[in-house]
């Protein structure tokens, strides 16, 4: 269930709730892939609190979160399959 930010404003950034699934998920996962590669560096130089501090809130959480504020934007391209 999605509390913060609120479902009306993630809706109003978006044409739909199928568009803010897919935009969110592939922001998620583009947040994913960039933490796990600063915590793989960070194991060799950051102590281990320092490291949960780094990822104590969940990728789709911040996608969301960017989703709400206009950080994140898409492109809607045309099917060339009709």
């Amino acid at each position: 269930m999605v509390i913060q930010p609120e479902i009306d404003l993630l809706l109003s950034k978006v044409d739909s709730k199928y568009t803010l699934c897919i935009v969110a998920a592939r922001r998620a996962r583009q947040i994913n892939d960039m933490l796990h590669g600063v915590r793989d560096q960070a194991l060799l130089t950051m102590a281990p609190s320092q490291i949960s501090a780094l990822t104590s809130t969940k990728p789709l959480t911040l996608a969301l979160d960017e989703v709400a504020s206009g950080d994140v934007s898409y492109e809607r391209v045309q099917d060339s399959y009709k």
